[in-house]
């Protein structure tokens, strides 16, 4: 006896599936709706809250500047504000002092005191906090606001010394990477990757890092940029009837291009870019879109010579860089020194004639 069901059955439960679908996709557009406006209401709000931070901060340094209170009026205030205000929390002495000092740091700066709006009350903090330069401040309140950065992601780069390896380390990349992209390329890479997240061991294979960086791959966008977008891992290249794997494979927004990324667990090679100059053509070739520009090639490796990737770099016709990836947290001790050091050589006045300290060279121009 047949078991099958009447056509019209299957029509009946196809078109409630269909209608259910429907129903799920036009639910899920309101939830967007929400959420979208939930974010502005949160920008709002952040806003209108640092604004009057920001003017508390004032009112108080032009107290103080004045002479018209002690620093002991600024405990009383606290005090004040905590009888006659109850429940209202954020206005403890040590806060109003933090506004004064957001004040203070940022007055006269229109263009940062508006990325100070931007960012949440506690990223400012970090950075007032964490920053010893005000190229510093600027450095990671323009990366907070650009890479929308949250609290832990602002503290790890804090960690990282971002802001030391961007000045003293800026990515090296080849002549005709510069002529395609301009600055906005120094922007979009960096010279060193930190990968500490994956806790790789100290003899990992090719294998164990592509397999991390995978299992890994939303920490490693945050680490690339918020402009790279995933394609693909062993992205497929067939050329005269051969068959080849790229490893890793995405697509920059800000560049509008294609990002090869090759790994290394070696020291950098010359011969290494020939390989991925073959995978850029490739994909010129045949995976480029029409509207897309020329494809960027990243070798990314455990070690590098700079000298080396330099000369390696400057007859580069192809849009290639080299980087390092690090697997565990910089010394930043040192890399303050060194920063130190790269701002005396570069502070007006400074005698570039006398020997620069060995293993460096001297620089004319700050990044």
């Amino acid at each position: 006896m047949s078991t099958r069901k009447p056509a019209t059955a299957s029509r009946a439960a196809s078109t409630t599936e269909d209608v259910h679908s429907s129903l799920e996709a036009s639910f899920a557009e309101v939830v967007s709706f929400i959420e979208q406006a939930r974010q502005r209401v949160y920008r709002a709000v952040n806003t209108e809250l640092l604004s009057l931070y920001w003017q508390i901060g004032e009112y108080i340094s032009s107290k103080l500047t004045a002479a018209e209170w002690g620093e002991g009026v600024v405990e009383s205030l606290a005090q004040h504000l905590a009888r006659t205000v109850p429940g209202v929390r954020g206005f403890s002495a040590q806060n109003l002092w933090r506004m004064r000092q957001l004040y203070d740091t940022y007055r006269g700066d229109e263009k940062l005191s508006s990325l100070v709006r931007v960012l949440p009350w506690t990223h400012n903090l970090i950075i007032l906090g964490q920053s010893k330069r005000p190229e510093e401040r600027e450095f990671y309140l323009r990366m907070a606001v650009q890479q929308r950065w949250g609290k832990r992601e602002l503290e790890r780069q804090f960690r990282l010394a971002a802001f030391e390896k961007a000045v003293l380390t800026p990515p090296k990349l080849s002549p005709a990477v510069r002529e395609i992209h301009g600055a906005a390329a120094s922007d979009a890479f960096k010279d060193a990757y930190a990968l500490e997240f994956l806790d790789l061991p100290a003899g990992h294979t090719e294998a164990d890092l592509h397999r991390g960086l995978l299992a890994q791959l939303r920490t490693f966008l945050i680490e690339l940029g918020r402009d790279f977008c995933f394609v693909g891992s062993e992205f497929p290249l067939q050329v005269g009837g051969r068959d080849f794997a790229l490893d890793l494979l995405f697509f920059h927004r800000g560049l509008n291009c294609l990002v090869a990324i090759e790994l290394k667990v070696e020291r950098f090679e010359p011969e290494q870019l020939g390989k991925l100059n073959f995978y850029l053509e490739a994909l010129d070739r045949d995976v480029r879109k029409p509207h897309e520009n020329p494809a960027i090639g990243l070798l990314l490796c455990a070690s590098k010579d700079s000298e080396v990737v330099e000369y390696a770099l400057s007859r580069a016709l192809s849009p290639a860089l080299v980087a390092q990836y690090q697997t565990q947290l910089p010394d930043k001790r040192m890399l303050a020194a060194k920063l130190h050091e790269f701002y005396a050589l570069n502070a007006p006045g400074a005698d570039l004639s006398s020997p620069a300290p060995k293993g460096r060279k001297k620089r004319r121009n700050a990044a």
